[in-house]
């Protein structure tokens, strides 16, 4: 397997303060853990910057607009309570986006069978209309619209195995037939949206909320029970994953207590399906993930096993 690399040493720009759990530290932790011999064959490339017509696909050209103009030249300017930018939060977030629609771009041309993206700030949760929860623009949905826009994949999926639901991702999908999401997390936990009832205008939306210490079986049975079958049964032609490792036992944010083989399990799966039906088609974004040692070996197992799988 060809496995590409997508990340820029300018996401660790974005700085959203002291004690902020997004910290910079996370992609130089997850960087540093994929520059050990084992990842000697992973094909290392630098995200590009987006340009406003990719990112404008998915939100407002104003709201883009008004995003990048908000960014400050010196501190901290707070976009919600949760969400700040830092004079090198616009760069990140443009170096974020580019990053998944190069990672398309490669895997749609043959030259890579997978892509995993290093990017910060995270996206899942970043609605149409609003940046929240750590997140400016919707990372992974611009990747899916590129998938769709440039290279003519109609049916796109995106499964979400981050520990808090991707509401961003939900409500860019929901009205789409031609879309698919899937999540697993848990529940009650932020933003409080992923109820089973939520299941898109078409049937297209899948949530599996876990109860807090739920732990692997309950990843299992719920991604393998309903998500793969689902997943299956939509037959995307692209596959993406809004890869959050934030349900891991060590985590501060949450205590789903997954564990290291977790991800693994998972990544293997989604691959499996993704062999099945689009041709190996997948790319795979970092979203959460706060605990720095969870985070780098969640990170080196899931591409471990895209590079292997």
């Amino acid at each position: 397997m060809t496995t590409y690399l997508f990340t820029h040493e300018n996401c660790i720009g974005h700085d959203p303060g002291p004690m902020h759990p997004e910290s910079p530290a996370r992609l130089e932790a997850v960087t540093k853990a994929l520059r050990t011999p084992d990842f000697d064959r992973l094909v290392r490339q630098e995200a590009p910057k987006a340009n406003i017509d990719q990112i404008a696909r998915i939100h407002p050209r104003d709201l883009v607009e008004q995003i990048l103009d908000a960014v400050p030249s010196e501190g901290r300017v707070m976009i919600d309570g949760d969400t700040s930018m830092s004079p090198g939060s616009g760069e990140a977030a443009l170096r974020g986006v580019g990053a998944l629609c190069a990672a398309v771009d490669a895997v749609s041309a043959g030259q890579a069978d997978n892509a995993f993206c290093a990017i910060r700030p995270p996206g899942h949760h970043a609605e149409p209309s609003r940046p929240m929860g750590f997140c400016l623009f919707n990372n992974v949905v611009a990747g899916a619209e590129h998938a769709r826009q440039v290279h003519g994949a109609e049916r796109v999926a995106v499964v979400d195995f981050d520990v808090h639901h991707g509401n961003g991702t939900q409500a860019m999908f929901w009205e789409d037939a031609n879309l698919f999401f899937a999540s697993t997390h848990q529940m009650p936990l932020y933003p409080g949206s992923g109820a089973e009832s939520e299941r898109g205008a078409h049937d297209n939306i899948v949530n599996v909320p876990l109860s807090p210490y739920s732990g692997s079986d309950a990843l299992r049975a719920g991604l393998g029970e309903r998500i793969l079958p689902a997943l299956r049964e939509f037959a995307p032609e692209f596959i993406f994953v809004s890869a959050g490792f934030d349900a891991h036992a060590d985590d501060p944010l949450a205590q789903l207590n997954f564990v290291e083989d977790d991800y693994g399990w998972a990544t293997a799966e989604l691959l499996g399906v993704a062999a099945d039906v689009c041709d190996g088609r997948l790319v795979s974004t970092l979203e959460g993930g706060y605990n720095l040692d969870a985070l780098s070996n969640s990170v080196a197992t899931h591409v471990r096993i895209m590079m292997e799988t």
